[in-house]
């Protein structure tokens, strides 16, 4: 950051953060400018004077000035009086007479600065408040999404207020049009984007401002700059009414990159919005049909998505320096409408002001993956390497560590410190890796083998095959995965008169007296399983064909367990059946594995269910990991 005499920060837009970086070098700070003094000189002297002096002046948020109420100014997370002296309504007329001129929605500014001074008023229309909020344009401070920016797409930013929205936005304005030369254009509401008066804050660069004579005519302004003007991007601040998102909508379908801002800390917050929820494709609801419903094991009545989203990219502003990205919100908004748990990324700047980019369970703590890092300012040169700055595999990542061998009580034969994870129960963790990268190398080279061996010949009530099987509110998907990875001789049918058999949900069954009698009068068999479970599903299917025995001394195909079949799931699930079949079962002792997250820990939950074992997690985040107990 470079000072000038009067302590505020000086603009120098020949040098940035991310031109700085293109040859992967450390971070340069970012460049603030302020123009402090000028917001400063409108305040009543007393104030102006105690400012000037203050320690944290760099920091200022936001002076606050209320009739009848003593001055406070407010820094990042405390606030302080700034006199004992009331405000007076001369104090207030003082300030009122050294800005520009009051718009529909309250605010006014100072020409040629980026600082927003707001009104409170009575019923009368009189002025009784003011806060005067600082203006920062910070050069360098999209460097954690500059690879979303290039790609063309358009961009939701979300966030609470204060977190930096629009000084975002007025840094991604700059990128576009000066460093990759676009036709921008600024829909500026409030004259917040590019400061107040006619002449645009060299902040935005090269970028072109139209402001808005009154908010409620946003939506028309913003369809007047895509017909007269021709820009490649538009950029929006605060999208609020539904007149605005379908304008948005309306300049996305023209093939115009569009980025926004709207009020909604997450994407939940829009979906439960119906104002805004078109922002995100729009939600309506629509029934099923009887063999939809059972197959997703849901109600008949359900939530789906309307329309493919504005927006392509939705960016999640934690923090000034923690952004979760949704890198497909149409993938996100159908995840959460289905009850699943959406896995974004979670983009953070250090210390040494590298991007760490992870991928989290809805950034709701649980276990984060790592990804890549890359230095804070270049983050597209970095994501378009795909040689070695790719990361693949717990090992790869650090993640995955040799653990020292723990002390183990010969009655309880369970770690005697349980607040630290342990691993396995074997004298050195390093044998126990050299026996997984065996284990996973032999697995690799016999891919193509059938695991399984010889299948039956013929149905459990001499039925010739394959078995065609009618499965009721069973998951249809789960069913067929299995068939498919085992090569099972069985089909599957959507009406009784074909079946051979009946797999059905216990909890379903026992209230459908029909399915029964039906059943009984046409002599099939009805097999039933207890939950919509991999190995519920495999034990039925095993137990129709009599080859349940048999299937036991064979080796499991992992792929049945795990949900994508990647390398990081795999390898989980194959620590768990070597420490289940080297350990667990041989030496009758209990094993603890590696910290997993939450999706891979379930995996090796139903893979411990299928050798008929128990397992537990314990643990606290990012420690938390599976305990294998023996039968």
């Amino acid at each position: 950051m470079t000072f000038n005499g009067n302590d505020s920060a000086e603009y120098r837009p020949s040098v940035t953060p991310a031109a700085a970086s293109a040859d992967a070098k450390p971070a340069q700070p970012l460049q603030i400018t302020d123009d402090l003094d000028q917001l400063l000189a409108i305040l009543p002297d007393p104030i102006r004077d105690r400012l000037e002096q203050h320690p944290q002046r760099n920091v200022l948020v936001e002076v606050v000035l209320d009739l009848g109420r003593r001055p406070e100014a407010r820094f990042p997370g405390t606030s302080e009086y700034l006199s004992e002296d009331a405000i007076t309504k001369a104090d207030l007329q003082h300030c009122i007479d050294r800005v520009g001129i009051f718009s529909g929605d309250n605010r006014a500014g100072i020409e040629k600065t980026l600082h927003r001074i707001s009104a409170i008023r009575n019923r009368a229309g009189e002025i009784i408040g003011l806060t005067c909020r600082v203006g920062r344009a910070v050069y360098g401070t999209i460097g954690m999404i500059r690879d979303l920016v290039e790609s063309g797409r358009s961009i939701l930013m979300l966030g609470r207020p204060g977190v930096g929205k629009t000084t975002a936005l007025r840094e991604i304005a700059r990128v576009l049009a000066d460093e990759l030369e676009k036709r921008v254009v600024i829909i500026d509401t409030s004259n917040e984007v590019a400061g107040d008066g006619d002449i645009p804050h060299p902040a935005i660069g090269r970028a072109r401002r139209m402001q808005v004579a009154h908010p409620e005519n946003q939506h028309q302004v913003m369809i007047e700059a895509v017909e007269n003007h021709m820009p490649e991007v538009i950029i929006i601040d605060e999208i609020g009414t539904e007149l605005e998102a379908q304008a948005a909508r309306t300049i996305a379908e023209r093939g115009v990159q569009l980025i926004g801002t709207a009020h909604g800390n997450q994407i939940e917050n829009l979906m439960k919005n119906p104002t805004l929820s078109d922002l995100v494709g729009g939600i309506q609801s629509v029934t099923l049909g009887d063999e939809e419903a059972r197959r997703r094991g849901s109600q008949k009545s359900v939530l789906e998505r309307k329309a493919p989203p504005t927006f392509d990219i939705a960016v999640e502003m934690l923090e000034r320096q923690k952004w979760v990205v949704h890198e497909s919100v149409a993938d996100t908004v159908d995840a959460l409408l289905r009850g699943r748990v959406p896995n974004p990324q979670v983009r953070q700047v250090n210390d040494a002001g590298e991007i760490t980019i992870t991928h989290e369970q809805s950034g709701k703590g649980l276990d984060p993956k790592p990804v890549r890092s890359l230095p804070f300012g270049d983050s597209s040169t970095a994501l378009r390497d795909t040689g070695a700055a790719r990361v693949a595999g717990w090992r790869s990542s650090g993640q995955m560590m040799p653990l020292p061998s723990p002390r183990y009580d010969r009655v309880a034969r369970f770690p005697r410190d349980t607040d630290s994870f342990s691993g396995l129960m074997s004298p050195e963790r390093q044998s126990f890796d050299q026996m997984l990268n065996d284990s996973l190398e032999r697995s690799l080279m016999s891919e193509e083998a059938d695991p399984f061996g010889e299948v039956p010949t013929a149905g459990p009530n001499g039925e010739d095959l394959p078995l065609h099987i009618y499965p009721y509110a069973v998951s249809r998907h789960l069913v067929e995965q299995v068939i498919h990875t085992m090569n099972l001789p069985i089909m599957l049918t959507k009406d009784l008169d074909g079946a051979d058999a009946v797999l059905a949900l216990r909890s379903h069954i026992k209230n459908h007296s029909k399915l029964r009698q039906i059943a009984k009068s046409r002599q099939l068999s009805i097999f039933t399983v207890k939950s919509n479970s991999m190995p519920q599903i495999i034990r039925a299917l095993q137990r129709m064909l009599k080859m349940e025995d048999a299937f036991l001394e064979e080796p499991i195909n992992l792929n049945l367990f795990s949900r994508s079949g990647d390398e990081d799931e795999i390898e989980a699930l194959e620590e768990a059946r070597l420490a289940v079949e080297q350990i667990v079962i041989p030496k009758g002792q209990p094993v603890e594995l590696l910290p997993r997250s939450a999706k891979v820990r379930k995996m090796q939950h139903e893979l411990v269910e299928h050798y008929h074992l128990k397992s537990s997690s314990f643990g606290e985040e990012p420690n938390r990991r599976l305990r294998i107990y023996p039968a």
